[in-house]
C-alpha cells in the first residue's frame, strides 16, 4: 500500500469505522501505533493539527497515519487547504478521511484519483459479503476463511459487516497457529452457545413444555446482547440440520451415519429425539416461517424477540 490519502465513504457509521480499523491494521503494526497513529473525531481536531501531524517526521515507523472520523464538515470547511495538500502530500504521512459522502464532481475527488484511493463502503450481500470476509481474514490476520465457514458465520451471526469482522477477529485468535478457519471452528466458537440455546428451546417444544421453551428463549436474549441479530440464524441452522437428518434417515441411513455426515457431536440422542417428533413437512414449514421473520426484522416490521416468541408459541401443542 503506497497511497498517501484514503477516503472511506459510507452512510453506515459502523461499517465505515470497521473499514477504518481494517485499513489501519494494514498500514501499521500494533507496536507502531503509539508513535505512528493519530485518530480523532473531526470536531476535536483542527486542519492545521492534521497537516502538522502528517508533515512530522515519523518515529519508530516508516509513516505517520492520521485518521479523521466524521469528516464531512471538516472537508467542506477546509476545502482549499486540503486541495493544496492533495496537490503535494507528504511522502511519510498517510491521511485517512472517513465521510458519509464523497461527491465525484469536486476538485478534491478528482485530485484524490492521482494521489490516493476512495474506499466506498456499502453493506455487501451474498457472494460479495463472503468475499469481503475472506479478504478481511487474509489481510488482517493472514488466515484463509473457507467459503463454507464464511457462509456458516453469516448464518449464525447475521449479515452486518462490522459484527462479522469482529467475529473473524475472534476466530483468528481461536485457531491460533492454524492457517485455515473452517466451519468446525465457526461452530465451536461462534455457534456453540447460540446453537445450544436453540437446542434447549426446541427440546422443550418437542416435549410439550412451551412455558419452559419461552423461559429458555428469554434467557437467550437476556444473556446475549447480539441475540436480536443472530437468533433467527441460529434457529435456521439447527432446524436445517434437523431437516437434512430427517431426509437422510428416510433414505435408510443409520443415526450414527447421519450424525457423522452432519457433524452432530453433542447430545445426539436429544437431537434425534427432536427429529423424530417433527415431520419433514413441519420442519420445512418452520424454516419458511423463519425466512419470513428474518425479512420482517430486516425491514423493520417486527422485532426479533417478539417474532421468535410468537413462533415458539405457535409451535407448542394446541
Amino acid at each position: 500500500m503506497d497511497e498517501s490519502i484514503y477516503v472511506i465513504a459510507g452512510k453506515e457509521e459502523s461499517l465505515v469505522n470497521a473499514e477504518c480499523r481494517a485499513l489501519v491494521d494494514q498500514l501499521l503494526e500494533p507496536q507502531q501505533r503509539t508513535t505512528g497513529l493519530l485518530s480523532a473525531e473531526a470536531a476535536q481536531i483542527s486542519v492545521s493539527d492534521v497537516l502538522d501531524e502528517l508533515r512530522t517526521a515519523p518515529f519508530l515507523t516508516e509513516k505517520r497515519v492520521v485518521v479523521v472520523k466524521g469528516a464531512d464538515s471538516f472537508v467542506s470547511d477546509n476545502r482549499q487547504l486540503l486541495e493544496k495538500y492533495f496537490d503535494n502530500p507528504c511522502s511519510t504521512g498517510v491521511l485517512v478521511l472517513a465521510v458519509r459522502s464523497w461527491p465525484s464532481q469536486t476538485k478534491l475527488a478528482k485530485k484524490l484519483a492521482k494521489v490516493g484511493k476512495l474506499i466506498s463502503v456499502t453493506q455487501p450481500k451474498g457472494r460479495q459479503l463472503l468475499r469481503r470476509l475472506a479478504e478481511y481474514a487474509s489481510d488482517a490476520h493472514d488466515k484463509k476463511l473457507t467459503t463454507e465457514a464464511a457462509e456458516l458465520l453469516v448464518e449464525l451471526a447475521g449479515d452486518e459487516l462490522a459484527r462479522l469482522y469482529s467475529e473473524v477477529d475472534k476466530l483468528a485468535l481461536f485457531v491460533d497457529a492454524e492457517k485455515v478457519i473452517t466451519p468446525d471452528h465457526v461452530e465451536q466458537l461462534v455457534g456453540h452457545n447460540r446453537i445450544f440455546g436453540v437446542f434447549q428451546v426446541i427440546d422443550a417444544i418437542t416435549t410439550g413444555n412451551v412455558g419452559q421453551a419461552i423461559s429458555r428463549l428469554r434467557n437467550m436474549f437476556a444473556e446475549d446482547k447480539t441475540a436480536e441479530y443472530t437468533v433467527v440464524g441460529a434457529f435456521a441452522f439447527h432446524l436445517r440440520r434437523m431437516f437434512n437428518a430427517k431426509a437422510l434417515l428416510s433414505k435408510g441411513l443409520r443415526p450414527a451415519e447421519v450424525a457423522s455426515r452432519l457433524r452432530i457431536w453433542g447430545n445426539k440422542d436429544g437431537f434425534f429425539r427432536q427429529v423424530r417428533k417433527m415431520s419433514l413437512e413441519e420442519i420445512g414449514a418452520v424454516l419458511g416461517q423463519l425466512a419470513t421473520i428474518d425479512f420482517k426484522i430486516k425491514t423493520g416490521q417486527t422485532k426479533a424477540e417478539v417474532a421468535v416468541e410468537q413462533l415458539v408459541l405457535r409451535l407448542g401443542p394446541t
